[in-house]
């Protein structure tokens, strides 16, 4: 079997162990199965469905999965299972398991991990020929918290320097790989805000701030800290972009703005449209991984509306390398993120605060 163990994931014995392999197919499964489950290595086999992806929504179809990949092992480890295993959430099957956090707890770990696709297939096939058992080594450690520090830098405004237009990318990754998609080309796009405002000469009314946050993946503590060194002061955050769905093309903007403050984005889409870059798409909630706390307390969100159909090939995988990442999207994407970030610091008056959660 090729597998990966999850973050949060505990350790078999050194020896490893050696138990019956229940498969399984979703979370009702699991409990209508909960005699067999008690002493057993589950499997849960959920398909990622990468038509769906192809047809722009990707977003949709990962969260169907890592659903399970974060839950599962916990619900399994609540029925007894000595060990959990999920098939790996991803659209590209060329034998390479997709890392990512689950929902273990401390005193309550079990071995968990991703197994690769063709190997859930193989486990499925032999499961349906009769019993199963499986022998498991699996030996990742839950070290001691340590200190990490998100990397911050301004580029002071000129009138409203005390208000902030955050622009974002997540500085860690899985250790499978250098996480270039995820979130490396996220960080470097913001980089590249900076970058060109200042070989532009132009100088923002508002502050924009760069911020490659810490600990997006398994714990979001850089997003937290933010949060709780701003929130007495809330209305100074104007606004905030995070890229962090990989860096496929850009096909425009996605925000979290009140329904009236859509036709303030009007001059702003006609200067991307040349680009290619001028679709619109306004939610209440965007709830990317480091500004959804900024999102509910009123921030508005934005983020590059992003070609992502094969951007699940390579996420949480040893593949997320940086010969993936196509140089002309990547400009795209800082020549998107900058226009909006100019846009965003330099406009009068409010556009709106996001809508509050739960309305």
């Amino acid at each position: 079997m090729v597998l990966t163990a999850l973050g949060g994931s505990g350790a078999t014995p050194a020896a490893g162990l050696t138990a019956p392999v229940i498969l399984v197919k979703s979370f009702e499964e699991l409990k209508a199965r909960a005699a067999e489950v008690k002493g057993a290595i589950v499997l849960i086999d959920t398909p990622f469905d990468q038509e769906m992806a192809e047809r722009g929504l990707a977003g949709v179809t990962y969260g169907q999965g890592s659903r399970f990949r974060f839950n599962g092992p916990k619900a399994a480890a609540e029925l007894g299972a000595v060990a959990a295993l999920v098939r790996s959430v991803g659209g590209a099957d060329f034998r390479i398991p997709h890392a990512g956090a689950t929902g273990l707890e401390d005193g309550k770990r079990i071995p968990a991990a991703a197994v690769t696709v063709e190997d859930a297939l193989l486990i499925g096939r032999l499961a349906a020929r009769g019993p199963l058992k499986m022998h498991l080594t699996l030996t990742p450690q839950n070290l001691p918290d340590a200190d990490s520090y998100n990397v911050i830098a301004d580029w002071p405004g000129t009138d409203k320097a005390d208000e902030v237009v955050v622009v974002s990318g997540h500085l860690d990754s899985w250790d499978l790989a250098t996480g270039a998609h995820d979130d490396g080309a996220g960080v470097v796009a913001a980089m590249g805000v900076v970058e060109t405002l200042k070989k532009l000469d132009y100088r923002p009314r508002r502050t924009i701030r760069v911020i490659a946050w810490m600990n997006e993946e398994n714990g979001g503590r850089g997003g937290q800290a933010y949060f709780e060194a701003n929130k007495q002061a809330l209305g100074k955050q104007y606004a905030a972009i995070e890229m962090d769905s990989g860096a496929g093309r850009p096909f425009g903007i996605k925000a979290s703005v009140g329904p009236k403050a859509e036709k303030l984005f009007a001059p702003l889409l006609a200067a991307l449209q040349p680009m290619g870059a001028h679709a619109f798409t306004r939610r209440d909630a965007l709830g990317t991984g480091d500004l959804h706390r900024l999102e509910t307390g009123g921030v508005p969100s934005f983020e590059p509306l992003v070609d992502s159909h094969s951007y699940f090939h390579y996420h949480h995988t040893a593949a997320d390398t940086l010969d993936k990442v196509d140089p002309e999207n990547l400009k795209r994407n800082v020549a998107l993120m900058s226009s909006l970030a100019w846009f965003l610091a330099n406009i009068d008056g409010e556009i709106g605060r996001a809508p509050a959660q739960g309305e």
